[in-house]
């Protein structure tokens, strides 16, 4: 590949790389089991840093900042479909006709809302 190939122009642009980067983001981790693992209720805390929060167990309460959110067996879970999901993608990133489609998307000026930052 030399300076004046375009393919290496497109994925060396900065722009391009942070979008790439967003939608990898995306599909192979927000679009994974942390959706389930996400879901459910959140405490409020009037304090605003969750020092006031505790949660209540037979063995005595554990203060919300202390507290693992994610269990050892549910990290396990995430890790594999978060590689799966991976693994699919980077299919599709080097498929000589579905990879030119995504990059030629990621590249429009106004990509697809859900690789924008979140509001």
């Amino acid at each position: 590949m030399n300076n004046d190939d375009p393919f290496k122009v497109f994925i060396t642009d900065p722009e391009m790389q942070q979008r790439l980067a967003k939608h990898i983001a995306l599909r192979c981790f927000r679009n994974s089991i942390l959706e389930e693992l996400h879901a459910g209720k959140v405490p409020d805390s009037r304090s605003g840093d969750y020092s006031d929060v505790v949660v209540h167990t037979p063995y005595g309460e554990i203060p919300w900042n202390d507290l693992s959110r994610i269990s050892n067996a549910e990290m396990k879970v995430l890790m594999v479909d978060v590689v799966n999901h991976t693994y699919h993608f980077i299919q599709e990133l080097f498929d000589d006709e579905r990879g030119g489609k995504l990059l030629l998307k990621l590249a429009q000026k106004d990509p697809a809302p859900e690789w924008d930052d979140p509001k």
